[in-house]
């Protein structure tokens, strides 16, 4: 047996002392530092227990109040600049990220072959408008003579025609008359025949008072009374034969009258048909005033075309400015002097200072999002920044759906992906001058929804 398998002076082995369960455990140095590292790591898993709480319970408060995402970015309104017409440019007066105002001079091209134009137009205009003017004059003149003309020849009808009612009316009143002395010829007629029978029966009576008178059968007085009576008769007959003689002479008048009303009636008539003759002739001058008008017409329609093509090259001219035509930075600028530019050729763009988000949120973070909503917006380019702004519009529809190849979940295997839908988010607050927004650069928004 070695000295090692030996007890010691306690009558133990040392290793076995170590060992022992019964022995009591000594409360030295080492022990103490293996508890408090112990409890160091128990308080920092507790801390951080803690902690994830806290920030669980934080990130589901801030969840529940607040929609954000990382895909967003800023838009603008970015405007190409391109002429209106080709030309060479003569003086280019921006630069790349130069402030612009809206009508501030951008570029200058050469303007000698406009002016040309121009001035060639407004030449052929001038004399467009002196043709106007004598064709103007050539039908006033014709008009004036051809209205005298009418007017003259619708005089001589309107007298002729007043002629020809006239013989009419006094062939009416001739014929009327011719009618009336008529009747009084028959009528003295009729008057003459009683009494030439009156004087008859009266010189029989005064014949046979004379035979009676000579065999005195009757008086001499009543003798004298048949002669008288005879005699008196006879004057009457006399009488009333040439009042009838008279009566055919007026007949014979009025006869003669009517014949010469009628022959005034047809002379009045011959002359109203020479009068509507002429007249018809006139009315045929206001072809030539048509004419005269025609070519006014023709000359006016050239003055507006004319004048149109001077509009258009004074139009034109005025394009070699290009002007600035809304207030922004230039960008992109690919124009120098001297180049030769075509119509539509982009020369720059500016960007507009009125900027906006364009947020995609998913479609499951819509459920409260509503216009008006007050966003916190973070621009990555200025991390320590935040601005306010609101809910502008939420785009109808997914974002997906306006793209140049839309999905067709109709054909081939259907896979269900949370669609984005693009919400434009306004800035209520302005970075300032010195901290620049343009289109394309991200943003993270965040949206109050509760």
């Amino acid at each position: 047996m070695t000295s090692s398998d030996l007890p010691n002076a306690n009558g133990s082995n040392s290793e076995a002392a170590k060992s022992s369960p019964d022995s009591p455990v000594p409360r030295n140095g080492n022990n103490g530092t293996r508890n408090g590292k112990n409890n160091a790591r128990n308080t920092v898993l507790l801390l951080i227990v803690v902690g994830a709480a806290i920030w669980g319970i934080v990130h589901w408060v801030r969840s529940w109040k607040y929609e954000s995402t990382d895909n967003a970015f800023i838009e603008g309104h970015i405007i190409q600049i391109a002429p209106k017409v080709s030309g060479i440019v003569a003086k280019v007066l921006v630069d790349d990220n130069q402030e612009v105002k809206p009508g501030d001079l951008l570029v200058e091209l050469d303007p000698r072959d406009y002016e040309s134009r121009l001035a060639q137009a407004e030449a052929a205009l001038e004399i467009a408008e002196a043709k106007v003017r004598e064709a103007a004059t050539n039908v006033e003149l014709t008009s004036v003579t051809i209205n005298a003309g009418v007017r003259q020849a619708s005089s001589g009808v309107d007298s002729a025609q007043s002629g020809t009612e006239g013989a009419r009316n006094r062939l009416v009143q001739a014929r009327a008359m011719v009618a009336e002395e008529e009747a009084n010829h028959r009528q003295a007629q009729a008057e003459a025949d009683a009494a030439e029978a009156e004087a008859k029966r009266a010189q029989l009576d005064w014949e046979r008072s004379r035979d009676a008178f000579a065999g005195n059968a009757i008086s001499r007085q009543q003798l004298d009374l048949a002669e008288a009576t005879a005699r008196s008769s006879q004057a009457n007959f006399e009488a009333r034969k040439k009042k009838t003689a008279s009566m055919q002479a007026s007949v014979d008048q009025a006869r003669a009258n009517e014949k010469a009303a009628q022959d005034a009636l047809e002379q009045a008539k011959a002359m109203t048909s020479g009068a509507v003759g002429k007249l018809a002739e006139v009315n045929v001058e206001p072809q030539r005033l048509r004419v005269s008008q025609s070519q006014l017409d023709m000359a006016r329609g050239e003055v507006k075309r004319l004048k149109a093509l001077a509009d258009q090259a004074r139009l034109d001219l005025s394009y070699t400015k290009i002007r600035a035509p809304e207030a922004g930075r230039v960008t992109r600028k690919s124009v120098e002097a001297g180049a030769f530019v075509q119509v539509g050729q982009p020369l720059m763009a500016i960007v507009s200072k009125q900027v906006w988000v364009v947020a995609n949120f998913k479609e499951t973070q819509l459920t409260r999002m509503r216009p008006g909503q007050p966003v916190e917006i973070r621009v990555d380019a200025y991390g320590d920044m935040r601005l306010k702004g609101h809910v502008d519009s939420i785009q109808s529809g997914a974002g997906a759906r306006f793209s140049l190849f839309p999905p067709e979940n109709a054909t081939g295997n259907f896979v269900k992906l949370v669609q984005r839908v693009p919400v434009k988010i306004v800035f209520d607050t302005d970075p300032g001058p010195e901290r620049l927004l343009g289109p394309g650069m991200s943003a993270v928004p965040k949206v109050k929804v509760r």
